[in-house]
């Protein structure tokens, strides 16, 4: 058992290794200390703190916002029924369209490209933009073992709510408090990365992805879920512009203390395909006929093109 295994044991059981990078420096780590910029790592209630404190403060007016209006749309219970019957069942019914999708999704990805990895062999999957880690939960029940991180740690929408899931597992899944631009792992660990309806609030794709294909091992996946997309740039400014104005509006802060690029296009993907040398597999779930008529209608209307929805994935290069 490493040293890094041996402090989070003191807090949480935890059978899995796993190889740690200082998120300051980069220098790897043999335990909680960086033995070059003196970085530490700090655990509590089994979260492993990997933000160093000049990105703490760097995101502290982003996180304090996004808690906020995440409280105020109705996010997280106190009831433990309501964690476990996600994403099938928003049992508050203050958010149901939304873990509807968020259900059709999980359902392809398990059906149609996380059955690619063999779970015996490791299916080692990181859930960056985990939230209050129900794919993390989801994952471990299918027998995979996952990674959960995410900025936030409260306990209602954030790591925090892992509470609820660890004791229904045999073993529970380690989780972080970083970045998903500066992730403390050594590289080629994981046999997937799962964006988890977080892609888009990146401030910069290349070195996003730069960093999830590090931490991917050679043949392993990297995956953006949930992340909207628009036919046209023109009609993904527009929606920024228009969710700034009604945040403003609703919550008295437009909710852009960080420049997240929000959405994706054909333009861009394929950008990212030229700056990385990979290659799209584009998945587009079925969500039902409802949601497949909302272009035409807003056409109708003559309003702005709204948000869709696909699955994109591209395998690391042997």
């Amino acid at each position: 058992m490493s040293a890094l295994q041996n402090d989070i044991a003191d807090d949480t059981t935890i059978h899995l290794s796993v190889r740690m990078q200082c998120p300051s420096c980069r220098a790897d780590l043999s335990g909680m200390n960086c033995m070059s910029c003196g970085f530490r790592l700090q655990i509590s209630r089994g979260i492993v703190h990997a933000l160093p404190a000049e990105r703490v403060a760097y995101y502290a007016r982003f996180m304090e916002d996004y808690e906020r209006i995440r409280a105020a749309e109705g996010r997280g219970s106190g009831s433990e029924e309501f964690y476990l019957g996600l994403p099938y069942e928003d049992i508050t019914g203050r958010n149901s369209k939304q873990w509807d999708i968020r259900a059709r999704s999980y359902d392809y990805l398990m059906r149609h490209v996380l059955q690619r990895i063999p779970q015996e062999n490791g299916g080692r999957i990181l859930d960056l933009g985990a939230g209050n880690c129900w794919m993390s939960f989801r994952l471990a029940l299918a027998g995979y073992h996952p990674f959960a991180v995410d900025l936030l740690s409260n306990d209602r929408d954030g790591l925090g709510a892992a509470a609820h899931y660890q004791r229904r597992l045999p073993e529970p899944f380690l989780r972080f408090q970083a970045e998903a631009a500066r992730l403390p792992f050594q590289d080629e660990q994981f046999d997937a990365v799962v964006f988890n309806a977080s892609f888009h609030y990146s401030e910069d794709y290349e070195v996003t992805l730069r960093e999830a294909f590090r931490c991917v091992k050679s043949g392993g996946l990297v995956i953006i879920s949930d992340t909207p997309w628009y036919s046209r740039e023109e009609s993904g400014r527009q929606m920024v512009s228009e969710r700034r104005a009604a945040f403003a509006h609703h919550y008295g802060t437009a909710s852009d203390s960080i420049k997240s690029l929000e959405y994706l296009t054909n333009s861009r993907l394929r950008l990212l395909e030229e700056q990385l040398s990979i290659q799209w597999a584009i998945h587009s779930p079925r969500y039902g006929i409802q949601w497949a008529m909302r272009p035409l209608v807003a056409k109708l209307r003559r309003k702005r093109e709204p948000s869709r929805f696909r699955i994109y994935v591209a395998r690391k290069n042997v």
